[in-house]
């Protein structure tokens, strides 16, 4: 089952970092193999998008929707709540186009991720650790209500360019770089805008994919960008009668 040639990233060349979101390959990971006999699993090397992760597609996508329908103007600053990874997303995409950036994450998100969004521009509002991203969630949206026409908040919990970019993206590159054989998608459960809009696509195949959501099993658990649904603000994109599956995690694991 090799990767698609026609989706690899080594000879690809873009007038703006934007034009290297996306289309990444696909890695074998043979040792887990070992565990599961006749069974082949590949990850998705999301790592290789220009920030760093899956992020970059839905932070590209819900940029760029917010300016084809004018809610992002010269001007208006970009705000958001992230865990990290989607919060150096938009930092990039907004040092890319000339956007000043603020996002409001946890207090314990990694220092390395603090560091890459303060080396792009971006002013950061830290929030109460031990309330995770619902802390910041809540502290993006009064920020938004206090001053509506300074921020283009995109919302990423419950804007649908979120999930809509892995339907038009990521399903459709896995079930090219597969040639079609997959039968089990796996994601972890954050905004959810990943497993949502993967599963969607790979639900309309011609054959039945199944698709598993994977969320940390405890409350605390301590994970940045998972979320324990139960207890969490459920993102607005989120629908878990969609999914065929959602497997709880003990942290540790």
């Amino acid at each position: 089952m090799p990767v698609s040639a026609s989706l690899t990233t080594a000879d690809r060349v873009g007038s703006s970092v934007l034009d290297l979101v996306g289309r990444t390959p696909l890695v074998r990971l043979h040792r887990f193999e070992l565990e599961t006999p006749g069974v082949e699993l590949w990850a998705k090397a999301e790592w290789q998008n220009p920030g760093g992760s899956v992020k970059d597609r839905a932070a590209t996508r819900m940029i760029l929707d917010g300016e084809a329908s004018g809610a992002l103007t010269t001007g208006k600053i970009i705000l958001d709540a992230t865990s990290g990874n989607t919060g150096i997303a938009y930092a990039m995409v907004g040092a890319a186009k000339g956007y000043r950036v603020k996002l409001c994450l946890p207090g314990n998100a990694s220092p390395e991720r603090k560091m890459i969004l303060r080396a792009l521009g971006t002013e950061i509002v830290l929030t109460d650790p031990l309330e995770g991203t619902d802390g910041a969630i809540r502290e993006a949206r009064r920020l938004h209500a206090a001053e509506p026409d300074t921020y283009f908040y995109p919302d990423q919990y419950n804007n649908d360019g979120n999930w809509r970019a892995h339907y038009d993206t990521t399903g459709p590159e896995i079930i090219e770089q597969t040639s079609g054989r997959i039968t089990h998608f796996v994601a972890g459960l954050g905004t959810s805008g990943t497993v949502m809009g993967t599963t969607r696509r790979l639900h309309e195949h011609h054959r039945p994919i199944h698709c598993v959501a994977v969320e940390p099993a405890e409350p605390l658990h301590g994970l940045e960008g998972l979320k324990h649904m139960a207890t969490s603000i459920v993102p607005g994109i989120y629908h878990e009668e969609e999914l065929d599956r959602k497997i709880p995690v003990p942290t540790r694991t």
